[in-house]
């Protein structure tokens, strides 16, 4: 990896690739790192910055190739609550993105592919506790299905053509950056900006979910991980699970009091409920330690006092 590196971030204004892309600028420079979404968003004032429907295969080969791009971060997505309520629109946009980037790859255009998963893959006859890395898989969302999908689409591209693509399970991503898109761990940001805004919070999952979450550093430092390290100890090219913590809706209004003690918690379910009941409790992400070194720094207590500490500026 040198600073030769052009590298496209698609989906670069969402709660992950704001973050992304600026860490991806202080490692390779900000020329060598091109920001691009369905729209301009404040990106493109501090960098080079692309509008991209990820769906448009000549579009996109177009910028790819007036850019030199040879690394490429796929983002774009329609997230679990999204995807439900427009399930057609969701496959299309999560699949036809992603074979047109694999394609790019196939044809020796790009070198190499960073693709997320996530827990969504898993379903509510997966085992919920230290989830394995190989299990049984039954999405039960359209979101779930399109990137177990995926897994297997990117599986199937490195054996049959040698296309180098990396891909993470991400679990639900707590940051402070920007605002999350429209998942079913979104509770997790919203309960911070809440408990400081007002004081109280009315959480869309009941108090004892409890589901693997991970603080946003650590979900960078993993995904920059996994695309610098050597392609001999990627050794899973569908998705390697990742983890971080695990807790409930209580457990975290009840980390928050400890810091804002009059905050108070309430709880009203709603279809969020069933999705998150489907998925797992726990996550075993031994494989990416062993493989390439993954190690998260991260608990719930200290991930809440920098929350608390940067959104109060």
């Amino acid at each position: 990896m040198g600073k030769s590196d052009k590298i496209l971030v698609i989906g670069s204004s969402g709660q992950i690739g704001t973050e992304l892309v600026q860490n991806l600028r202080d490692i390779y420079g900000i020329d060598n790192v091109v920001a691009s979404d369905v729209k301009v968003t404040e990106q493109a004032k501090e960098g080079p910055f692309e509008v991209i429907d990820v769906m448009n295969a000549a579009g996109l080969l177009e910028i790819v190739k007036r850019h030199n791009i040879n690394q490429v971060y796929l983002l774009a997505a329609l997230l679990s609550a999204t995807a439900e309520k427009n399930p057609k629109f969701g496959w299309d946009l999560n699949m036809q993105g992603l074979f047109n980037v694999l394609d790019l790859a196939k044809e020796k255009i790009i070198r190499k592919i960073y693709w997320p998963s996530s827990i969504a893959v898993f379903g509510p006859n997966t085992p919920s506790i230290n989830t394995p890395q190989f299990t049984i898989m039954e999405p039960s969302t359209v979101y779930g299905i399109s990137k177990q999908a995926g897994e297997r689409w990117c599986e199937y591209y490195f054996n049959k053509y040698g296309v180098d693509v990396r891909s993470l399970r991400y679990p639900g991503l707590i940051g402070w950056k920007s605002a999350p898109g429209g998942g079913t761990t979104d509770y997790a940001v919203h309960i911070f900006h809440e408990a400081l805004k007002s004081g109280s919070y009315e959480c869309f999952l009941s108090e004892n979910t409890t589901l693997p979450m991970m603080y946003m550093p650590d979900a960078i430092k993993a995904t920059i991980g996994i695309m610098q390290a050597d392609s001999q100890k990627v050794k899973i090219r569908s998705s390697y699970n990742l983890s971080g913590f695990s807790f409930s809706p209580n457990e975290i209004a009840l980390e928050i009091k400890k810091h804002i003690p009059n905050f108070s918690i309430s709880y009203k379910p709603d279809s969020r409920q069933q999705i998150a009941d489907s998925w797992p409790k726990s996550i075993d992400s031994s494989e990416a330690g062993k493989h390439w070194g993954w190690k998260a720094e991260y608990d719930l207590a200290n991930m809440t006092i920098d929350m608390i500490k940067n959104l109060k500026k």
